[in-house]
């Protein structure tokens, strides 16, 4: 989940606990995978961005690199002590600031690591990145990844297969905790269709960027699909019932979540209107949206 904003803005600081969960700082979730939490809770990113060191041997891979707090660089190198392994590349899920944001940190400790992501020049940060894109196969001692292009929540979004285990690396498609936002950039029509993609996958578990790991996969996919449905109707019975701006919509449906994650619920709300206008169902009329 993109964690931007305005870094002149009084931020808030919030806590693992504030948004529902507390997850370890490091732990082992499979054979080949440990989990490294990038230790930046907060509306947009739940309990903190998960970092994947991959791998069985001495050399193994880091799929995503959390937004570069200093904290998360003491524990990733305190995990890779534990595992008695050094990287020796960086992969990414796709380049929203939680996730390409650690890279400069990670390199500056480990040296100076290949970037391998499909390439997004307007939001890689200048980075020198090795082009991945949809089927390509990233291998290292142990594990063996098949990227999966999923577009939606980022035009250059990849979830990885992991062969040897059945799992899915979603990043920001599916989550452990909550739903995907869709940011302004993205598409939420993209973002369904590839929903149904995953959905054909043959998956035992999947590890997402944030929160725990999923244990049925096709059923969450599903719940996210139907999640997304029921969205589409509240909206249009707001709509309907002469509801015009986006945060009245939010203050309508999310009656059941705190009030400082509404800006989140709201970009969400947004992401529909987005796909209803594209569709000519809805038209926006200054700050208002109304039915066509």
């Amino acid at each position: 989940m993109a964690a931007s904003g305005n870094d002149a803005e009084p931020r808030r600081v919030v806590t693992s606990s504030m948004i529902g969960m507390a997850m370890p700082d490091v732990a082992r979730w499979s054979e080949r995978v440990t989990v490294v939490l990038g230790q930046n809770p907060g509306p947009f990113t739940g309990p903190g961005t998960n970092t994947y060191i991959v791998g069985t041997g001495a050399q193994r891979l880091l799929l995503d690199t959390g937004q570069g707090i200093d904290r998360y660089g003491e524990l990733l190198a305190g995990a890779l002590a534990e595992c008695g392994a050094s990287l020796d590349r960086i992969v990414l899920t796709h380049a929203h600031p939680d996730h390409i944001g650690g890279v400069e940190q990670v390199r500056a400790r480990h040296g100076d690591l290949p970037l391998r992501k499909m390439p997004l020049p307007a939001s890689d940060r200048g980075l020198a990145v090795e082009p991945l894109g949809d089927g390509d196969i990233v291998e290292v001692e142990g594990a063996t990844l098949e990227a999966v292009w999923t577009p939606g929540h980022a035009s250059d979004h990849l979830c990885f297969v992991l062969r040897e285990e059945k799992v899915l690396f979603t990043g920001d498609m599916v989550l452990g905790a909550g739903t995907t936002v869709i940011p302004p950039d993205g598409d939420l029509g993209d973002y369904l269709d590839s929903l149904r993609r995953l959905l054909a996958l043959d998956i035992d578990r999947i590890f997402p960027a944030h929160g725990p790991a999923i244990e049925e996969p096709k059923r969450k996919i599903e719940e996210y699909l139907a999640h997304r449905a029921l969205r589409d109707e509240q909206i249009l019975a707001g709509l309907r019932d002469g509801v015009r701006r986006t945060e009245d919509l939010v203050r309508r449906i999310y009656t059941d979540v705190p009030e400082f994650l509404h800006r989140a619920a709201g970009v969400s709300v947004e992401s529909h209107l987005r796909r209803f206008a594209k569709q000519g169902r809805v038209a926006r009329e200054g700050e208002d949206w109304v039915l066509r």
